[in-house]
C-alpha cells in the first residue's frame, strides 16, 4: 500500500504518530532541504512558533539557566517541528529550548522533523507538556480540557494518552471549575494541589476565598483546610415578613388591652401572636376581653 493511499486518522496519540510508517522517511530531497522524519540542524529564523503551544508561564531563571547549559553544551534533545512548505517549519514541542537557544545566540538547532495536521499537531503539543515537571496544575488542567474539546477526546481516552488515571484526570479538570482568585494561587504556587482538591469540595464560592485567604495568611496544612472544607456553614435565620395590615392590627389590639402585643409570621404565612401581661390582674383583664368577644 502506497503512502498516498494510507488512510490517516485524526486524534492519535503521540506514539502513533511518532511511530507511523507514513513519518518514517530519513532521506533529503534533491535541493539538499529536508523532509518529513529526517533529523537535521535547521536555522531557527525558519521556524515558527507553536499556535498550539498550551504553555503560559516560563521562569526567566530557568531559561537562563538552559542558556548557560546550551552556551556550553549545545542543545542535547533536538525540538520537533513540521514541515510547512520549502526552507518552513513549525514548532510542534521544544518552545523552552528553542527560547533558550535564541537567548543563546544559536544560528541552527537540531530538528525532529514530522507529518502532523493540526490536530495531531495539538494532541502533541499538549502531550508533550503535559509530562513537563514545571507545568502547574491549572496549565495541566487546561490542556487536558482542550484535549477533550478540541481533539474530541473522551476522559477514558485522555487519561489512556496521558497515562494518568481517570480520576486523577478528573481532579485537574475539577481545578477549573474553582474562582479565577483560586487558580491564580494554584498557578502562582501560594497553595498546593491537595489545598485546591479540598476547595473544590466547597460549594459556597465565598467560603472558598476566605477559606484561600486563612491557607496564605496562617500556612494552614491541607489537612486543616479538609477540616474547615467539612464544617457546615450556619443556616441563614429566615427572616419575617409581616404584612403592613398585620402590624396595624398588632398596634390596634395592643392599644385595646394596654398590653405588649407581638406578632411573628415565617415567609410561609406560618406564625404566632404573643401578648404580654405583667400580673395577674393584666391576665384576668386579658381573660375577660377574649370572654366578651365570644
Amino acid at each position: 500500500m502506497t503512502i498516498q493511499n494510507k488512510k490517516r486518522g485524526l486524534g492519535r496519540g503521540l506514539d502513533a504518530i511518532l511511530q507511523s510508517p507514513e513519518t518514517d522517511i530519513t532521506s533529503a530531497d534533491i535541493s539538499g532541504n529536508y523532509v518529513a522524519g529526517a533529523i537535521a540542524q535547521i536555522e531557527i529564523d525558519k521556524i515558527e512558533t507553536n499556535p498550539f503551544q498550551p504553555r503560559t508561564d516560563f521562569d526567566e531563571n530557568a531559561l537562563n539557566e538552559l542558556s548557560e547549559s546550551i552556551k556550553n553544551q549545545g542543545v542535547i534533545q533536538p525540538v520537533t517541528v513540521r514541515k510547512m512548505g520549502y526552507d518552513k517549519y513549525q514548532l510542534i514541542s521544544g518552545e523552552r529550548r528553542l527560547r533558550a537557544s535564541k537567548m543563546a545566540g544559536l544560528k541552527q538547532i537540531p530538528v525532529f522533523i514530522r507529518v502532523a495536521n493540526d490536530e495531531q499537531m495539538l494532541e502533541m503539543a499538549l502531550i508533550e507538556n503535559i509530562h513537563r515537571e514545571n507545568l502547574n496544575a491549572i496549565e495541566v488542567a487546561i490542556s487536558y480540557q482542550r484535549l477533550l474539546e478540541e481533539c474530541q477526546l473522551t476522559q477514558d481516552q485522555l487519561s489512556e494518552k496521558v497515562g494518568k488515571d481517570r480520576s486523577t484526570v478528573a481532579n485537574f479538570l475539577r481545578l477549573l471549575k474553582l474562582p479565577a482568585e483560586v487558580q491564580i494561587a494554584i498557578r502562582d504556587g501560594y497553595i498546593t494541589m491537595g489545598h485546591a482538591r479540598a476547595l473544590v469540595n466547597i460549594s459556597d464560592k465565598s467560603k472558598q476565598l476566605i477559606i484561600l485567604k486563612r491557607i496564605i495568611d496562617e500556612d494552614l496544612s491541607v489537612r486543616q483546610v479538609e477540616m474547615l472544607a467539612r464544617e457546615k456553614s450556619p443556616a441563614k435565620k429566615q427572616k419575617n415578613i409581616i404584612p403592613e395590615s398585620y402590624k396595624i392590627q398588632a398596634e390596634t389590639l395592643s392599644k385595646a388591652l394596654k398590653m405588649n402585643v407581638k406578632v411573628n409570621r415565617d415567609s410561609k404565612g406560618k406564625g404566632s401572636l404573643t401578648i404580654n401581661f405583667k400580673n395577674d390582674d393584666e391576665f384576668e383583664r386579658l381573660l375577660d376581653f377574649i370572654n366578651k368577644g365570644n
